[in-house]
């Protein structure tokens, strides 16, 4: 029983570590609750291939973008799909006309070996898509036996 106890203890624990954080500040939120400051984004990359890797090594993935508007463009909020990725971006506003990043560092240990695709899921404050799939692929090789 006590078992069973710490067991749905840690996976609570590990459950909340996993959740997504709410990355926009209270400025960032009213901006994002009001649609008059809405602005428009350019995705310069939404789809990421890189080379090949052994098991065990880690990749940075890159994918960039351009506030195509008028109004400040806010990232209100990043998040991965797996717990192999751990996503990060450019914080704070990005003026008009700016650019900004968002990337992906992923953990080939904590994925199978073969085909990977991977998904980043992005949240701002634009009217032409407040919400954006960024996907990276690639090949994770068998690790090398010594």
């Amino acid at each position: 029983m006590k078992r069973v106890v710490i067991a749905m203890a840690l996976g609570s624990i590990l459950w909340f570590a996993c959740e997504p954080v709410d990355t926009a500040t209270e400025a960032d939120a009213k901006i994002m609750g009001d649609t008059t400051k809405y602005t428009t984004i350019q995705w310069l990359d939404t789809l990421v291939n890189f080379a090949p890797v052994n098991k065990g090594e880690q990749v940075k993935v890159t994918f960039r973008f351009r506030n195509t508007g008028n109004q400040p463009l806010i990232v209100a909020s990043v998040r991965a799909a797996c717990g192999c990725t751990v996503p990060d971006y450019t914080k704070g506003a990005v003026a008009p006309g700016g650019e900004g990043i968002v990337t992906g560092a992923f953990d080939s240990n904590k994925s199978a070996a073969g085909e990977v695709r991977k998904s980043i899921f992005v949240t701002t404050n634009t009217k032409n898509k407040t919400r954006q799939t960024l996907i990276f692929t690639g090949l994770v090789n068998e690790a090398v036996k010594k």
